[in-house]
């Protein structure tokens, strides 16, 4: 059996226990797919990161990436644990904003930001925007002048690193949508105009290396360079305070993984900045962090049902279940991996190796190939475990199924975080065709000239 985390257990029914609830009776309560969240281990898990800092003695601030997973109760539960929120969208925005989250502990980032959506951020008064690119310096000015505000903002850098990581999930390598290129000489280009804009105050550095990083060497390798950078801009009078290293921070996802520990991470990327200032004769910047997976991915697990099976002597044996891509399209984006239990039968022996198949209409809607399970039943309960991140917050309605619903587990009891969309809810933005009269005639009349 896979190790079990947080509050996971196996009861002595042989069922799977989370927070105190059997699953098979959230099941049974709120239907499935079902994304269930270990609230007391995504509070573990944060309070981990501050714990490494605070070991350390440095300024930081860690900033939940909010993509990984975005509702109201998330950026609530990260609030209150102290973490400012990392937004990429007006929508994960307004989300933060209707948690209450104060704008001021809110973080802007993204590689196309339009210019509504910076009109949003800088009249919501965010703490931070991080531009990316050159064609963003003046639009972003031109909003915050229009505001009348001045914006501080980070440059995103990509520092020439790469992480070991999917390739769909590495970002700060030189050939890359995000960031200022450092190896072309683009970054340095950035600092030097980076003053010309008067309503923006240039604070400091971002960089993000990529995804699924196991130790802390990726980051340490781009420290180097960033702090390189960071003198040169403070050489240019530049007023620098934040060195933002990113996210990335590994999870296990099946026993192919061996993430370092997170203190561990943290104290390697501390002494190298620290190392990397001093010898520079820099003054110690704050250090900012974005864990998202690292916070929700092993925190929580998605329940199915099981329906139909198709066993094909010498190839494959397969299980279907009621949800696939539309909640989970890791594996069909980048091959993804993960572990599954029959969570109604937990201390069954693993007999055979069963492929977990999706409902949709795509031969590629699979969750995890080749899983060793009990030979499963229909009405099984499926538990695919370390679903926290980029699950649901990548769902759709492919195929016309609604999303899951979402619920919070601790102590024994249960709370629902989203609704489960409905078939109303699936057709509610769509309109029968119908044609703008107005516009027909001036067409016609176009046509006649």
């Amino acid at each position: 059996m896979r190790p079990l985390q947080g509050t996971m257990k196996v009861g002595s029914e042989g069922h799977l226990w989370v927070g105190g609830c059997d699953t098979t009776q959230l099941a049974q309560k709120y239907g499935t797919p079902l994304f269930v969240y270990d609230e007391a281990y995504l509070r573990e898990r944060i309070r981990e990161f501050h714990a490494a800092f605070k070991a350390t003695g440095v300024s930081y601030e860690v900033a939940y990436a909010a993509k990984a997973f975005c509702t109201i109760a998330m950026c609530q539960l990260a609030d209150q644990e102290g973490c400012a929120l990392d937004v990429v969208s007006g929508g994960e925005l307004y989300t933060a904003l209707q948690a209450g989250v104060d704008p001021g502990r809110i973080h802007m980032h993204g590689n196309n930001k339009t210019r509504a959506e910076l009109e949003y951020a800088v009249s919501s008064g965010v703490s931070v925007i991080v531009v990316d690119n050159f064609a963003e310096f003046a639009l972003l000015n031109d909003v915050a002048t229009t505001f009348r505000r001045q914006v501080d903002v980070l440059l995103r850098i990509a520092p020439g690193v790469e992480a070991h990581t999917h390739e769909y999930i590495s970002t700060g390598q030189q050939d890359s949508k995000f960031g200022f290129d450092l190896e072309s000489g683009q970054a340095r280009r950035a600092l030097e105009v980076v003053g010309d804009y008067d309503a923006l105050r240039c604070r400091g550095l971002h960089s993000h290396i990529g995804s699924q990083i196991f130790d802390s060497q990726g980051f340490e390798a781009a420290i180097s360079r960033l702090a390189e950078l960071y003198a040169y801009g403070t050489s240019l009078g530049l007023v620098f305070d934040v060195l933002n290293v990113g996210g990335g921070f590994g999870i296990r996802y099946t026993e192919e993984d061996d993430p370092a520990p997170i203190a561990s991470s943290i104290q390697g990327i501390v002494h190298k900045v620290k190392d990397s200032f001093a010898a520079l004769s820099l003054e110690m910047p704050s250090i900012w962090i974005e864990p998202g997976r690292s916070v929700v991915g092993p925190a929580a697990v998605t329940l199915y049902t099981a329906g139909s099976q198709k066993a094909i002597p010498g190839v494959r044996n397969y299980v279907s279940i009621d949800g696939g891509m539309t909640d989970n399209p890791r594996l069909a984006l980048y091959g993804a991996k993960y572990e599954a239990m029959l969570a109604n039968r937990a201390s069954d022996e693993a007999a055979e190796a069963w492929s977990i198949a999706g409902k949709c209409c795509e031969s590629g809607d699979m969750v995890i190939w080749d899983a060793p399970l009990p030979r499963p039943q229909m009405g099984d309960v499926v538990a695919v475990f370390d679903t926290g991140a980029y699950n649901y917050s990548m769902a759709s309605n492919y195929n016309r199924i609604p999303r899951p619903a979402v619920v919070f587990v601790r102590d024994g009891r249960s709370g629902i975080v989203v609704e489960r969309e409905t078939y109303e809810d699936v057709v509610r933005l769509d309109r029968p065709l119908s044609y703008d009269e107005e516009n027909a005639a001036a067409s016609s009349a176009m046509t006649a000239r």
